[in-house]
């Protein structure tokens, strides 16, 4: 009969745990809602990029960014991050061209400066099919393409 009410229990353990866990994520989501959005157009040559950037209340970042190239199919996807700083960190999620069965996520930066959004450029390496930004490798903003103005959300 003892060990019957021990297995008992260690049965709803887990249960009691996953009801508290769904709790807490509920919680997080409504707490985590968007306090700005503003939107980005960026020019370059013959290319060109729009990009919406959306703050939440916990302080990351979400968003999408449409890139399109005159001589290359575009890339069109979304950006998950974080500003540390004046620095915009994201991670873009990206299809190329009309091929939405493989995608792509590259690490972005941009530097936050009169009111501009500055695109940067650095070495990236990939480990385990995830890329970062090289360690030790500093960002170059001034070899970047793309500066974004701001502009109104349509």
């Amino acid at each position: 009969m003892k060990k019957n009410l021990i297995y008992l229990v260690f049965a709803t353990v887990p249960y009691v745990f996953a009801c508290n866990q769904s709790e807490k994520k509920t919680d997080t989501a409504k707490k985590d809602s968007v306090i700005n959005q503003t939107c980005y157009a960026a020019f370059f040559e013959k290319d060109s990029a729009a990009m919406i950037v959306k703050t939440m209340a916990s302080g990351k970042v979400t968003g999408s960014l449409l890139v399109k190239y005159a001589d290359k199919p575009e890339n069109n996807g979304k950006i998950d991050g974080k500003f540390n700083g004046d620095t915009l960190l994201v991670d873009y999620r990206f299809n190329t061209g009309k091929d939405s069965t493989k995608a792509f996520t590259n690490p972005l930066a941009f530097l936050k400066k009169d009111g501009k959004l500055i695109m940067g450029f650095a070495q990236i390496e990939t480990t385990l099919g995830r890329s970062y930004f090289v360690k030790g490798k500093p960002i170059n903003y001034e070899a970047g393409k793309f500066t974004f103005a701001e502009v109104n959300c349509k």
